[in-house]
């Protein structure tokens, strides 16, 4: 995977139900534990003018329309921000080294920040070359803290999980971050991260549940034949792991050994919720399935083992049709960019993907789709709709409905009023029930999407490559405006408060509001 195929900081319910994210803070990635992009926020503009950029690196709001304010925050930014107690916390990468701000509110005035530089990976093991040693320092971090109880929680480039004080240190200005604790995921856990660390945490009680980015890097895109004889770094390290939210202590991890039959990363944040009276965690995988775990009840004294529960294949057996090739050679040639590649980046292309979007939970469904790296090309996805009430193997058994309509995609889903929004890695948003899996509508922008929607107020923002393209939630296609912020847009957007905040690729972060 080149250094443009990490940019997953992205990297998402039913609107009227108890799991949808009330007005007020945006603490974690997708707002809620069922991780589902939808808001009852009210009160939004339809659109707005983000202003001409200035030389100290703010917006010059007479130039600009409904925008609180806006600010440059580092040179790049693949992390969707968090918003809690009038602060914002949100990744970013400046001069290479990792970044974690915290912002007011109100004014985007820094008040204090971590950084760290890139951890150093080797060029190769035992002969494997590994893309790993240059990504971090391009991307920085790319997590979405997670906040509560006066801490911060996120995943460093460095592959170590951190926690911060929400407020710094003493005596500096602008503030320097105060570190409680940090729990380096390949020295104490034996993780081998592929590209990017990009799972965003979640909390239970004093639970941290944190993927791990486990995977297998791309050994040469000069002949991936020799792509069945890779070398995996370290498959049996876990996929996810469970540390005390106090102490960062390990306690502990999941018991699948995804490694057996992984396609190449993992990048999909976790979701969690109660089906039928048990707390489940579920994680799309790197090898194209969907694991429910149970959660653990309470912190135990010695580490364990998360139970599975049950998982679910989301690559329909068509697509694993290896067209005379092993199934890693052939996952290899739907690269559009590898030497003899079968993908013509039209969107016929039928084969294995991973799964990088969340799990989103709605009642007793799980809503998950198949994707790659838009750099990968376009191809046949596939979005699932799962019964999550089962055990075992649901592949047949949990299957409520199948959209195969879609390219690949990296995004979370909006679930809202019945209806299904998911946008594809070629830049077409769909409009799916619910219930059925019907299409109603699909929307074409033309540019590579790397962010996922969100749906507050009867409207769905969906970034691209291009614009923030603003729509009218519903059965019927209706276009609002699509608004250029200077740089693609890699973060999803996200609402706290009375306000979008929206991040670019470009290190800019803007506060739109009406009437401002």
């Amino acid at each position: 995977m080149c250094r443009a195929a990490t940019l997953f900081a992205c990297v998402v319910l039913w609107a009227t139900t108890p799991l949808s994210l009330r007005a007020g803070d945006w603490p974690q990635w997708a707002g809620t534990d069922a991780k589902n992009l939808v808001s009852t926020e009210k009160g939004l503009p339809e659109t707005f003018v983000p202003g001409e950029k200035t030389t100290n690196g703010t917006i010059d709001l007479a130039t600009a329309r409904n925008v609180r304010w806006g600010v440059r925050v580092g040179n790049a930014i693949y992390s969707t921000p968090s918003i809690a107690e009038g602060k914002i916390f949100v990744g970013a990468m400046e001069q290479k080294n990792g970044l974690l701000v915290c912002l007011d509110a109100a004014t985007g005035k820094l008040l204090w920040k971590w950084m760290a530089p890139p951890k150093k990976f080797p060029n190769d093991i035992d002969g494997f070359h590994l893309g790993i040693h240059e990504i971090p320092a391009q991307m920085g971090v790319c997590s979405s803290p997670t906040v509560t109880g006066g801490r911060v929680y996120f995943v460093s480039q460095r592959f170590e999980v951190v926690c911060l004080d929400v407020n710094p240190l003493a005596g500096t200005e602008p503030g320097e971050a105060r570190v409680n604790w940090v729990f380096d995921m390949q020295e104490k856990a034996g993780v081998f991260p592929c590209d990017a660390a990009n799972g965003s945490p979640i909390i239970d009680g004093d639970l941290l549940y944190v993927p791990t980015s486990n995977g297998i890097d791309r050994n040469s895109f000069s002949d991936p034949q020799k792509e069945k004889h890779r070398k995996f770094p370290a498959p049996d390290a876990p996929n996810v792991i469970v540390l005390d939210k106090r102490t960062g202590r390990l306690v502990a991890t999941d018991d699948t050994r995804i490694a057996d039959h992984l396609l190449h990363g993992q990048w999909s944040s976790l979701s969690m919720g109660k089906v039928g009276g048990r707390k489940l965690l579920f994680f799309g995988a790197g090898d194209g399935c969907c694991y429910a775990f149970e959660a653990l009840a309470s912190v135990p004294e010695r580490p364990v083992r998360l139970k599975t529960v049950w998982w679910y294949d989301c690559i329909p057996p068509e697509y694993k049709a290896a067209a005379g090739e092993d199934r890693i050679t052939h996952y290899c040639l739907g690269d559009r960019r590898v030497k003899g590649t079968l993908n013509q980046n039209d969107g016929t292309f039928v084969g294995m993907s991973e799964i990088i979007g969340t799990p989103v939970l709605v009642g007793n469904r799980v809503y998950v789709a198949l994707g790659r790296d838009p750099e990968h090309g376009r191809g046949r996805g596939a979005m699932h709709c799962v019964d999550a009430t089962g055990t075992g193997d649901i592949t047949k058994s949990g299957r409520v409905w199948c959209y195969q309509g879609l390219d690949r995609t990296l995004s979370t889903v909006s679930v809202a009023d019945g209806l299904v929004y998911l946008s594809d890695v070629a830049g077409r948003l769909h409009c799916l029930d619910a219930k059925t899996g019907k299409c109603y509508w699909i929307h074409e922008t033309q540019s590579q999407t790397w962010g996922s929607t969100l749906v507050p107020d009867g409207r769905v923002y969906m970034p691209t490559a291009k614009y923030l393209w603003i729509l009218k939630a519903g059965k019927t296609l209706e276009v609002l405006d699509h608004i250029n912020l200077g740089s693609r847009i890699c973060a999803s957007p996200v609402v706290a408060n009375g306000t979008l905040y929206l991040a670019t690729a470009g290190g800019w972060l803007w506060a739109v509001g009406q009437g401002k």
